[in-house]
């Protein structure tokens, strides 16, 4: 076999191994420190007509970060129930929590509202991308 062919044949075979291990990456079923995606069926949220969360799980003047979903459900007002992207709009970081009726990215400090995701404290200067939710009963279900 010539240095060429054996070149070719490593490369494939580490391309291969790469792309396994990309694949890999992709495929969570990471840790969700806030709130569990997997419990009760929930992962399916992320796809529609799946069980999100149910209300009482959402406090009000708060609410629950769902990382696999890239989802942040808020109850602003009791009763109010809102969801929006977890991803921070100034570098991508994910928002890690939701307290007195704002979202809080860790990363650099933006915050936002809980009501309609605007920017409350930069540095972001975009709000979150709302998302859309179903309340039905007691259950909440990305639409």
């Amino acid at each position: 076999m010539t240095d060429t062919t054996r070149r070719a044949v490593i490369f494939s075979a580490g391309g291969a191994g790469l792309a396994a291990a990309l694949s890999a990456c992709g495929a969570s079923g990471g840790d969700d420190t806030t709130a569990s995606a997997d419990q009760g069926g929930q992962s399916q949220g992320a796809q529609g007509g799946g069980e999100l969360a149910k209300t009482s799980d959402i406090p009000e003047g708060g609410g629950k970060v769902f990382k696999d979903q890239d989802v942040v459900v808020t109850q602003p007002a009791a009763g109010e129930f809102k969801a929006f992207s977890a991803t921070c709009t100034h570098q991508g970081c994910p928002v890690g929590s939701v307290s007195n009726n704002e979202i809080v990215c860790p990363c650099h400090g933006s915050r936002f509202s809980a009501k309609d995701g605007s920017v409350v404290n930069g540095p972001a200067a975009r709000p979150l991308a709302e998302k859309k939710i179903t309340v039905s009963g007691e259950s909440i279900t990305l639409a």
